[in-house]
């Protein structure tokens, strides 16, 4: 156990780090922050902080050598990172879990192994393959790359008239993955808390929706069949227990027009659509890694109010000011200065008191 006072080093420095390392602080812990940037949303509410690359050996070791424990705040962390810092110092989640959530391949993989339904899916090295494998899935179908996409990045709808030989070469890589078109009737994730011991709590299943690939709205709860939702949770439960995940693991999923729900996702770190766990549930998802990763009891998952999560995408968040006057709407901004198109820039929540 790593008590109050210890310091936890976070890999990245976005709005995840910034948020955890808030949680941390409350928890009487201290947070260093690694990552390229100077200037990053989880680098202005800490005194504690290095920039350097990922891939910079002396800096990593000096960095491990300043803190207690080390977590990371999203998957493209290079694998090889976190395996240089696990000699150093505890680094939960695990490499592993890291080498399988940003593999997208090898994610597919797990889930399978698992006896998990995903979509149909193969992997693509040339255009020949990919003709072949569209033979067997069918169009539209969805050619992403295996690594480093996200928001919708990295990935090209192939439609009935899709010409193949563009889309392969827009990705620019030697190696894809092809996934059938799921006709689900929505979007929803599943978030665990999981203790080094192997204690769970989990967050109810909620509902995506998105807006040109980037997570729009959450919807707490999924207005889902119970059961829907218990096998949902059942899933993610199964998952972070399978990776033996020290932190948060987060599940996504489709729920088919026809009951089935396919894995999509893992996210082995706090998650977007979790947001809304710090102001409706007694325990937040970012608390909840804290403590995890420091060996403490988990919080209670459990809320006390329903919500809907809306981030605030770009221009969206000029609106700061009207979302003010409402007293059971709960802003949050991300100290980011640069406002672009398809950048998240806050997030807003909507307090529904439960009946």
């Amino acid at each position: 156990m790593i008590p109050p006072g210890g310091t936890i080093g976070i890999l990245g420095g976005g709005q995840l780090g910034r948020m955890t390392a808030l949680a941390a602080a409350r928890l009487g812990y201290r947070c260093h922050v690694f990552c390229p940037e100077r200037e990053s949303p989880a680098k202005l509410v800490t005194c504690f902080a290095t920039t350097a690359d990922y891939t910079d050996k002396a800096a990593l070791a000096d960095f491990a050598r300043q803190v207690d424990v080390i977590t990371f705040e999203f998957e493209n962390v290079p694998a090889e990172t976190a395996e240089h810092l696990a000699a150093f110092k505890p680094v939960r989640p695990g490499p592993a879990a890291l080498r399988i959530a940003q593999d997208r391949l090898k994610e597919k993989e797990y889930v399978g192994a698992a006896s998990i339904a995903t979509a149909p899916y193969a992997a693509v090295t040339n255009l020949t393959e990919l003709e072949a494998s569209l033979q067997r899935i069918g169009r539209p179908a969805l050619l992403k790359t295996v690594r480093l996409g996200y928001d919708g990045k990295g990935q090209v709808t192939i439609g009935a008239g899709a010409d193949l030989a563009t889309a392969w070469r827009s990705l620019g890589t030697e190696l894809a993955i092809l996934e059938g078109f799921v006709d689900f009737a929505c979007e929803i994730s599943v978030i665990v808390a999981r203790g080094a011991g192997g204690a769970c709590a989990i967050y109810p299943a909620v509902e995506n929706r998105h807006v040109n690939g980037i997570l729009d709205t959450t919807i707490v709860p999924a207005p889902i069949a119970p059961e829907a939702a218990a096998r949902a949770v059942a899933i993610a439960r199964r998952l972070a227990e399978g990776l033996d995940i020290a932190g948060l693991l987060a599940v996504e999923m489709f729920l088919t027009k026809r009951g089935e729900l396919l894995v999509n996702e893992l996210a082995p770190r706090p998650h977007n659509s979790g947001h809304w766990t710090i102001d409706a549930c007694h325990t937040s998802q970012f608390e909840q890694l804290v403590r995890a990763i420091c060996g403490l009891p988990l919080g209670s998952a459990e809320r006390h109010s329903d919500a809907v999560m809306k981030n605030l995408i770009g221009a969206e968040v000029a609106n700061w000011r009207a979302i003010l006057d409402d007293p059971l709407r709960k802003l949050h901004l991300y100290g980011k200065t640069e406002i672009l198109p398809g950048r998240k820039m806050g997030h807003v929540t909507t307090l529904i008191p439960r009946r």
